[in-house]
């Protein structure tokens, strides 16, 4: 069952009044669904999580957890991905640094996925990677870099697909086998990254509506995949706006594969599948 538009007011506003996160420009269709399922788990009346939040910080912290959208996957939307490596990667070779920034990074499978790529390139050495989210769970997950992942077999095919195969010239391609950089456990149902990779990140809690850029420098690269859509097209476009600003010239914004740009800021980048780049 869907929660009403002034069920809806009253959670944002109870969440700006006690915290510093501000809800006001998310899709009311993606919160309504997650205040649902709130009131539901905790047998309240919206009043009475008004009440709530009100009164417990620690609560507000795990409300933040069930609102925020968590889904990430290594090497998720594999034509991306292999543009990114047989295409996009080799353009920064001659930067002596390069500069990631990966918003709502969730529990960290695809700035891994980054580091890889970068590896195989001989990259990773002059890369800065920061990884940020508002979710400070998820990021505690990203840090260890151990997932418990049921797919595996999806998870390989997804990993072929980008590092053992060339769509673009498959007499020209190198087979990395997956245990090069992952310890998969199918007993336990756990994938974990190996130790070369990890402390390779920065980790942050950041709230990109709020704080915007905190780091006081442009990038090579920023990823914002499947976090746009649940915001309204105003924000949107501001994002957009944003992303520009901040990346250098020639610089890569990826995206969520169900996720567009529209309007005029369109005109200022090139598109090609999921990567947008900055004209």
């Amino acid at each position: 069952m869907e929660v009403d538009i002034n069920s809806i007011k009253i959670f944002i506003d109870s969440i700006k009044e006690n915290s510093n996160y501000d809800f006001s420009n998310y899709s009311e269709k993606s919160l309504s669904r997650r205040i649902d399922k709130i009131l539901f788990d905790n047998r309240m009346s919206i009043e009475e999580l008004a009440v709530k939040i009100s009164k417990d910080k620690e609560f507000i912290e795990k409300i933040i957890i069930e609102v925020t959208v968590n889904t990430t996957e290594i090497f998720r939307d594999a034509k991306t991905w292999q543009l990114l490596k047989y295409k996009y990667i080799d353009e920064l070779k001659e930067k002596e640094k390069i500069s990631i920034w990966d918003i709502g990074c969730s529990t960290g499978q695809e700035v891994y996925s980054m580091l890889i790529l970068l590896n195989e390139k001989n990259l990773l050495p002059k890369a800065e990677i920061l990884a940020t989210d508002l979710n400070s769970e998820v990021l505690k997950i990203a840090e260890k870099g151990v997932y418990k992942f049921r797919e595996i077999d999806e998870f390989i095919d997804n990993y072929e697909l980008v590092m053992c195969s060339n769509p673009y010239d498959d007499k020209n391609h190198i087979d990395i086998p997956h245990k090069k950089y992952f310890e998969i456990s199918r007993r336990k149902n756990l994938i974990k990254i190996k130790p070369n990779l990890l402390n390779k990140i920065a980790f942050l809690k950041h709230d990109i509506i709020q704080e915007k850029n905190i780091f006081d420098k442009k990038f090579d690269i920023i990823f914002c995949r499947n976090v746009l859509i649940y915001f309204k097209h105003d924000l949107q476009n501001k994002l957009f706006d944003f992303f520009y600003q901040n990346l250098n010239d020639d610089g890569l914004l990826i995206i969520g594969r169900h996720e567009g740009m529209l309007g005029p800021i369109s005109n200022k980048f090139k598109k090609e599948e999921s990567i947008y780049k900055k004209l």
